[in-house]
């Protein structure tokens, strides 16, 4: 039998790059699952961030490449810096408070192995989330779900489990070091991934496991200030179509149900008759939203169904109130500039 040499594909040689500010046990975790993976990766390279808790020290006594910084800059720089030090052909980010699958290194592999094209690809978190308590139970299968209910053509990219192709990342320049925080620096690079005509893909099987405990304040000020208001001044400065992950009709329709579900039981005491409005206007977010109520229900039962139904409500009250006033934030310094 004769084989096509010109159909044989080299096999591809992946770096895993993980920035880490303090990471704790959940760190080691992290570590734990790549030695473990069924492919190994052909690195692992860790960028420590300014950590005060010995991260560093736990990276260099699993072995891998690392590097130090004496302050922390964000994981955008961090992971940049990782990038330079990698020699792979796929640069494979993972947070430094998820785990990876037995398969996760195989399945990125096979990925781009089987698509030439491909330049990118971002996965998903699992449905089994670390942390026991509700709100991170709650966060994260919300997450879960986003990610397996939208498209597999994708235009953001994500550090927690996000993969590109080294000459790809390096023609659009890698993250953007201003972003100082955990922020949406993974979500700009996207779209200068796809602005520059790379495809990018939802590969919803690549899942990690988020080991990250939530707590109602870190929850909010995550969400708030290192994500819907970011996010906000990104999508408007690049005029990126909100029809991605959670920005679809739904969710858009929902954040006016709610506001106006909440203005009308403020007022229910002068105007009786706005109670059927509020009635009507929870009935339709509970139609609108019953794919994900059915799919809590099935994780993890009733009692927890109906917790989740205030805390979405309360997350299209906060997201929307942030976009609203991250818009009014962006055309007044707009305004601003054009008249100086």
């Amino acid at each position: 039998m004769s084989v096509d040499i010109d159909h044989i594909v080299p096999r591809l040689t992946i770096s895993v790059v993980i920035p880490v500010h303090n990471g704790g046990e959940s760190f080691r975790r992290c570590l734990n699952s790549l030695k473990q993976s069924s492919q190994q990766p052909d690195e692992i390279i860790v960028v420590a961030d300014g950590d005060t808790d010995g991260s560093w020290q736990l990276a260099k006594a699993f072995g891998v490449k690392l590097f130090r910084y004496d302050s922390a800059g964000g994981p955008a720089r961090a992971r940049n810096q990782g990038a330079s030090m990698a020699q792979g052909d796929i640069l494979f980010f993972v947070d430094a408070d998820v785990t990876v699958g037995h398969d996760t290194i195989l399945n990125v592999a096979t990925a781009f192995q089987q698509d030439q094209n491909l330049a990118a690809l971002i996965g998903s978190y699992d449905d089994q989330p670390g942390a026991d308590n509700f709100l991170s139970q709650y966060k994260n299968l919300f997450h879960h779900y986003t990610h397996q209910v939208s498209s597999e053509i994708a235009s953001t990219f994500w550090g927690a489990c996000g993969a590109v192709r080294a000459e790809a990342f390096k023609a659009v320049g890698g993250f953007d070091e201003r972003y100082l925080k955990p922020c949406v620096e993974d979500i700009e690079l996207g779209y200068r991934l796809k602005q520059a005509g790379y495809s990018i893909r939802l590969c919803k099987h690549i899942q990690v496991k988020h080991l990250k405990c939530w707590r109602p304040i870190s929850l909010l000020r995550a969400e708030i200030f290192y994500r819907a208001l970011p996010w906000t001044e990104l999508i408007l400065n690049q005029r990126q179509p909100m029809n991605d992950l959670n920005l679809d009709w739904s969710n858009r329709l929902s954040v006016v149900l709610s506001f106006v579900l909440v203005g009308s039981l403020a007022t229910l005491w002068a105007l009786p008759g706005l109670g059927l409005v509020a009635i009507a206007c929870a009935l339709s977010l509970l139609i609108i939203n019953r794919r994900v109520y059915h799919f809590f229900w099935r994780k993890r039962g009733g009692l927890f169904t109906l917790c989740v139904i205030p805390w979405h409500w309360f997350y299209f009250i906060y997201g929307g109130a942030a976009f609203a006033y991250g818009s009014v934030r962006y055309h007044f310094r707009k305004l601003s500039w054009l008249k100086t």
